[in-house]
């Protein structure tokens, strides 16, 4: 993209911005050196990224802290110089800061596919991260154990330190000196232990002067006594320092073996602080993910500046690149023009650089492959050039440069010259854009302009509205409609006289009177229709709450009509097979009383027990009438042959087989029947063969076919002639649905013949799950040729 299009948005500000949202220094010149881009898949790219680190921010702060910038580090000990403790202390925070990073991402439940493959691809140096923490302590210092040869050092350091002090102490404790010393104090120069001597003592007291004070009174003597002591001290100390420089050299050759790793994880680190400073940034100006387009397509609602305090910035409107490849604004000057200009400028660099945009939620832009912008005063007093000059060579820079899909941003289009010369150039150089299908948003003051783009397709007015009652811009951007100039109206109510005023509306032309006029009646008109679309938008929500209050109360209806009809169905199966119950126990009663003379009054008994049963069984059956209101009027006009009705009196659902005048005959089962239309209750057209209505049935068919089991399960059944297997699968079923039924008591006849069935049988009943007991029957029913098996 141009250089000059970044220092009119003013993008080192966004980049300031970002910078400031990031952890760490890797982080922030990231975002100080951050570029758009012009390739679609990319901007897609970061954009998701974003994305993710906005998700993952809304659950948990990543553990940034403790980075630092140690890729100069890694410059030094390949050249290979040696680190000091403190860029070595810097190392191993920067390695602690990986590992929480890594780990954090390796916890973390939230969908971050890109981030977690960025922090997967860390690599965690532990033996390093070992030998520097064992080397050097969490203050920066050298650890007493970090090598075998400093712990001697120190150990033998400390005792020689030791030594000295105590003699030092018994000289300072000699009777004999304690008036040569200004003060009884042990004190260092040139890191060797002196005493404070009077000046006057000096030839008295035995020692090696290193110092003396500024007043010449006193003098710091080395007592002759400790200075092998404290030789053996400045040995041990330059021993010390040898071997600390021995160990950091050491420490230093081991961070270049891996300083390649260490740099590939300091990339890794900058891109995901980078990522989630983009992140932050978007919460600071409460942005929304934008949706990118290759079309040119860009609709932007509540587009808000992000250099502006959100309290005082007035949100815009654009919509481009969709009816209409350029945007015309007109309108007075302060207005917000310019603004609505930069606006959009600044949302599609934020947009190609993988930011939030501060508009309303969903906003739609466009990727351009290049940015242009001639916007503000660029007279140079150097070159010598007017304003005119100066905006016309850009835009000729400008128009030499720019290709299909562009984005160009021109500010007072031919501003600085005579209104006619430039009302026509700025023509013709929006004509050559037009030409060129590059996307462009113009500002200017001419009325000419205003009608071009009525009289062009592809062009599309729009100017910021202004309050003529209160003399101030309201700083809404209105597309549809170009803006008036105002003038005589700002002039009116600045006091100019009105005869100065009417002869200037004298000398202006009586098109561009009327033109203004028209401009004006538009304003108003837009208003109107605002204000109307505002309560049409009401009450579109207030229909949509009581469409979906009406769904919620059919859903909870269906869901009662359902439960009553379930309980209604569990209820009337429990009364049949308590009914069936009943009717078996007469029946073992009269069995029991049974003698030939009673056989007839016996089989009666029976009879009527499984009369009661059926007769139960029927009213339990859920009738067509259990929902109230079934079906609608039959009409003569259009019932057809092959519809069903419903028939009241015989509260039967039938099939229409002809109809003549207002009867119809009517099939149920295998009955033919006349009734009158009026009798009947419409319930559905002819039914159709197809899959789909299988289902809505399924459950209908299921409860009718365990009812009607339950009616006509016997209470014996004949196995005889049958193998072993396959009586066993039959017995298995029947056994089954005797239960079902509510039978306690079954009969089954295998015969005598050889014995196996019955055999076979027998052990089956001894491990089946509903076989209470069984035994031989009565010599009535059949004696050792059946079997009578009691249920649980």
């Amino acid at each position: 993209m141009e250089q000059e299009t970044y220092k009119i948005m003013e993008y080192d500000r966004v980049r300031e911005m970002l910078a400031g949202c990031a952890s760490s220094l890797i982080g922030k010149e990231r975002a100080q050196t951050m570029l758009p881009t012009s390739d679609f898949d990319e901007a897609v790219e970061w954009i998701q990224q974003t994305t993710e680190a906005v998700t993952v921010l809304a659950t948990a702060t990543p553990p940034f802290g403790g980075i630092f910038d140690i890729r100069p580090h890694l410059k030094k000990v390949k050249m290979g110089a040696v680190l000091d403790l403190d860029e070595i202390t810097s190392i191993m925070s920067t390695l602690y800061a990986m590992r929480n990073i890594k780990h954090f991402f390796r916890d973390s439940e939230v969908e971050a596919p890109t981030l977690r493959s960025w922090a997967r691809s860390i690599e965690i140096l532990g033996q390093l991260e070992r030998l520097l923490d064992n080397t050097v302590d969490e203050h920066g210092a050298m650890r007493e154990d970090a090598s075998v040869e400093l712990r001697r050092i120190r150990r033998e350091l400390h005792a020689a330190q030791v030594h000295i002090k105590e003699r030092i102490s018994s000289i300072l404790h000699n009777a004999e000196y304690q008036k040569f010393f200004q003060d009884a104090i042990v004190t260092v120069r040139d890191e060797r232990y002196v005493i404070p001597v009077k000046q006057e003592y000096r030839s008295r007291f035995p020692g090696i002067v290193h110092d003396q004070s500024a007043t010449g009174a006193t003098l710091f003597i080395e007592p002759m006594a400790v200075v092998e002591l404290n030789n053996d001290v400045k040995q041990l100390t330059l021993a010390e320092q040898q071997e600390i420089q021995r160990i950091l050299r050491h420490l230093s050759a081991e961070i270049n073996k891996n300083s390649g790793t260490l740099a590939e994880n300091c990339r890794i680190l900058g891109d995901l602080d980078f990522a989630f400073a983009k992140a932050r940034l978007a919460q600071m100006m409460e942005a929304n993910r934008p949706e990118l387009n290759r079309e040119g397509r860009t609709d932007l609602r509540e587009a808000r500046h992000p250099f502006i305090a959100k309290d005082k910035v007035v949100p815009i409107d654009i919509r481009i690149g969709e009816d209409y490849r350029m945007l015309l604004i007109t309108g007075p000057n302060t207005g917000g023009k310019t603004v609505s200009m930069k606006t959009l400028g600044m949302m599609v660099l934020l947009a190609q650089s993988g930011c939030y945009l501060p508009t309303a939620p969903d906003p739609v832009i466009a990727v351009y492959p290049n940015i242009y912008a001639d916007i503000g005063d660029e007279q140079s007093i150097e070159q010598s050039l007017s304003t005119f000059s100066a905006h016309m060579t850009h835009i000729v820079r400008i128009l030499k440069r720019v290709e299909e899909d562009d984005l160009v941003l021109l500010d007072e289009l031919g501003a600085g010259t005579d209104p006619e010369e430039g009302a026509a150039l700025a023509m013709a150089i929006l004509e050559k854009l037009l030409q060129l299908r590059a996307t462009t948003v113009a500002t200017t003051h001419y009325s000419e302009l205003k009608t071009f783009a009525y009289s062009r397709e592809g062009i599309e007015n729009a100017c910021v509205e202004f309050d003529v009652k209160t003399l101030r811009p309201t700083y809404r951007l209105l597309i549809g409609m170009p803006g008036a100039s105002n003038a005589f109206a700002i002039s009116r109510r600045l006091g100019l006289s009105e005869s100065l005023i009417l002869r200037a509306q004298q000398l202006v032309k009586a098109d561009h009177a009327q033109f203004e006029h028209v401009i004006n009646e538009l304003e108003n008109e837009k208003m109107m229709y605002e204000q109307r679309n505002a309560d049409i938008l009401e009450r579109q929500q207030r229909v949509t709450e009581l469409e979906a209050k009406v769904a919620r109360t059919k859903e909870e209806l269906a869901k009662k009509k359902g439960d009553f009809i379930r309980k209604a169905r569990e209820q009337s199966a429990a009364m049949v097979r308590r009914t069936r119950r009943e009717s078996e126990a007469i029946i073992k009663e009269l069995k029991e009383q049974f003698d030939d003379q009673g056989i007839k009054r016996r089989q009666q008994a029976i009879q009527d027990a499984r009369a009661k049963l059926n007769e139960a069984f029927e009213k339990s059956r859920p009738g067509i009438m259990a929902q109230k209101g079934v079906g609608k009027a039959v009409s003569l006009k259009t019932i057809q042959p092959g519809d069903i009705v419903y028939v009241k009196k015989l509260d039967q659902k039938g099939t229409v087989l002809s109809v003549q005048g207002k009867e119809l005959t009517v099939q149920i089962g295998s009955l033919h029947t006349k009734v009158k239309a009026s009798a009947c209750r419409f319930l559905d057209h002819a039914p159709k063969e197809t899959k789909a209505a299988a289902p809505a049935t399924s459950s209908r068919r299921q409860t009718n076919a365990f009812m009607q089991k339950t009616q006509t399960i016997g209470r014996e059944i004949d196995i005889r002639g049958m193998m072993v297997d396959e009586a066993e699968v039959v017995v298995g079923k029947f056994l089954d649905d005797a239960v079902m039924a509510g039978l306690s008591q079954v009969l089954i006849i295998h015969g005598k013949g050889t014995g196996a069935l019955r055999k076979g049988i027998h052990a089956y009943l001894k491990h089946h799950r509903n076989v209470q007991s069984f035994q031989f029957a009565d010599i009535t029913e059949g004696g050792t040729g059946a079997t009578v098996v009691e249920l649980k």
